[in-house]
């Protein structure tokens, strides 16, 4: 199938300006200077330009849907949200806009583990950082 030339003239200018204004969304969102988190229809209006046009733009400058992109940024967010142990799955989740079961599947199909898993898995990293770091400066103290 021949790509039509209107997609082809502009892609990597259109693909940018979605992640620019998918990012800045995310952001704001994240700091609470908006309630709700968009959609791609929202985001393409704001670059003024029809979402079927930018969701065949991205799929064809990266092979990957606008979506993919947004859910990554999701994951980002949450992965830093669980490092917040004061803050409960549940709240993880529903700061993201998750009930907890629908945010451990989104979690695991994207990490391959469930939310707690990954806390745990940061846990070990956490002790093991502090154990080299300990076992490092004793060394120094006994030489």
């Amino acid at each position: 199938m021949k790509v039509p030339q209107k997609y082809l003239s502009r892609q990597g200018e259109i693909t940018e300006s979605f992640l620019r204004e998918m990012n800045k969304h995310m952001d704001d969102f994240m700091a609470g200077r908006v309630e709700e988190m968009v959609h791609l229809k929202d985001i393409a209006a704001v670059m003024f330009l029809h979402p079927v046009h930018v969701s065949n733009v991205v799929k064809l400058y990266t092979g990957l849907h606008p979506c993919h992109f947004y859910e990554l940024r999701i994951v980002q967010e949450a992965k830093a949200l669980l490092g917040d142990l004061a803050l409960s799955i549940s709240d993880v989740a529903g700061r993201l806009t998750y009930d907890t079961s629908n945010f451990t599947k989104f979690f695991k199909q994207y990490e391959g583990m469930t939310p707690t898993e990954y806390r745990k898995k940061l846990s070990g990293q956490n002790e093991n950082a502090h154990h080299e770091a300990f076992t490092k400066s004793n060394l120094k103290i006994i030489a």
